[in-house]
C-alpha cells in the first residue's frame, strides 16, 4: 500500500476526488495515510470525514521545516491539492521525484509566481488565448517549473469569462489528477529516493 501526503489550503474538493478515487480503484494501491494545511480550511474537515490524520501547521518563513519534520519516512508521494504556499528549495529537493502539483492551466504557459486560481483565468483570457486546461507536474524549486506528467487542453468558448473558465478546468483537474497519482504511484520510476 502506497502512502500519500496531500497539502491542502482550501475547501479541499481535489482531496476529496483523491480519496474517492482510492476508494473506487482508480487510484491503485493507495491510501491518504495524512493531511496537511497551510491554515485553518474545509479540507482538515473532509479528511476527518473520513479518519485520515490532519496536522495544521500555520504559513511562515518556517512551514517547509515544520512540514518536513512531520512528514512520515515511508511516505511515498505528497500531492499539493490546491496548496497555495511556496516550498522552500531545500524541501522539494529532498523529496525530489516525490511530490506532484496541479496547475489551472496548460504549463509552460501561465505559471510562476502569481498564477494561482483566478489570477491564471484572468491572464489567459486577457492573452487572448485560443484553449486552456490543466497540468499535473513534479514540484521543483522553480515554481510550476518541474516535469509535466499529464495534461488536457480544450477550446476556450467565444464568450469564455475567467468564471466559466474555472469551472470546465475544475473539471479536468477531478479527470486528470486522479490519474496521474496512479501513474506517478504505479507506473512510472520514482526519480529519487530520499
Amino acid at each position: 500500500m502506497k502512502n500519500i501526503v496531500v497539502l491542502v489550503s482550501g475547501s479541499g474538493t481535489n482531496l476529496q476526488r483523491i480519496i474517492d478515487t482510492i476508494e473506487s480503484g482508480e487510484i491503485r494501491n493507495a491510501k491518504v495515510a495524512l493531511v496537511v494545511a497551510d491554515r485553518e480550511c474545509y479540507g482538515l474537515e473532509r479528511a476527518k470525514n473520513h479518519t485520515i490524520e490532519t496536522i495544521l501547521i500555520p504559513r511562515g518563513k518556517n512551514f517547509s521545516s515544520e512540514l518536513g519534520k512531520v512528514i512520515p519516512e515511508n511516505t511515498d508521494l505528497i500531492v499539493l491539492a490546491g496548496f497555495l504556499s511556496i516550498l522552500k528549495p531545500e524541501f522539494c529537493e529532498n523529496w525530489s521525484g516525490k511530490i506532484i502539483n496541479i496547475h489551472p492551466a496548460l504549463l509552460p504557459k501561465f505559471g510562476g509566481k502569481g498564477m494561482w486560481g483566478m489570477n491564471v483565468h484572468h491572464a489567459v483570457i486577457d492573452a487572448k488565448e485560443k484553449e486552456s486546461g490543466a497540468t499535473v507536474h513534479f514540484v521543483t524549486p522553480g515554481i510550476d517549473e518541474g516535469e509535466i506528467i499529464l495534461q488536457k487542453s480544450f477550446e476556450l468558448n467565444e464568450d469564455e469569462t475567467p468564471e466559466t473558465l474555472a469551472q470546465r478546468i475544475h473539471g479536468v483537474e477531478y479527470e486528470i489528477f486522479p490519474q496521474a497519482i496512479d501513474q506517478v504511484l504505479n507506473t512510472w520510476e520514482i526519480r529519487k529516493t530520499k
